[in-house]
């Protein structure tokens, strides 16, 4: 009996330890939103200085229909203004200028929104972005509409891209 209890004991424990170790795993990945076709994907966010007035928004939007749509703008009440914003070079530099009539995302692509490429920019920051914060903001589709979103502050070191830091301040 003392066997078959042991053996039922590191069983259970276990399971436990497996169940709990998937939990923690698809909890913290699990940062979604969705509306009609379009899936978001972890939308975040750097932490800023107490001096800064301008973040950037970083996600991903998939469109799982069978017809494009666009992101064509945002609010948050963490900023003033939303706005999206693609990288190009001037005379060698690498700045930040609007898009003027949003981001198209074709049917079954995925689109990425990261440092150094397309980005949703945050003018006019009410308060710093700080390590830990959730930015609740709107992202608005030509088709889908409006879709609520929150912005994880988060630091994202592999997302460093060289030549553009400190870009977004060239408008």
């Amino acid at each position: 009996m003392t066997t078959i209890a042991r053996d039922i004991f590191v069983f259970i424990t276990a399971a436990i330890f497996v169940a709990v170790a998937v939990l923690i795993t698809t909890g913290a990945g699990a940062h979604e939103f969705k509306a009609g076709a379009i899936d978001i994907g972890h939308p975040w966010s750097r932490p800023t200085p107490a001096d800064a007035n301008i973040a950037g928004g970083y996600l991903t939007i998939t469109n799982k229909g069978k017809t494009a749509d666009r992101l064509i703008s945002g609010t948050s009440q963490a900023a003033g203004q939303i706005e999206i914003h693609e990288i190009v070079e001037v005379d060698g530099m690498a700045k930040t200028r609007p898009v003027a009539n949003g981001i198209e995302i074709k049917p079954g692509k995925t689109i990425e929104l990261k440092p150094g490429a397309l980005r949703i920019v945050m003018l006019g920051l009410k308060q710093p972005l700080q390590l830990g914060q959730k930015i609740k903001g709107t992202l608005v589709f030509e088709k889908a509409g409006p879709v609520e979103v929150v912005y994880n502050v988060e630091e994202n070191p592999g997302a460093a891209v060289s030549g553009v830091a400190g870009a977004h301040k060239h408008h």
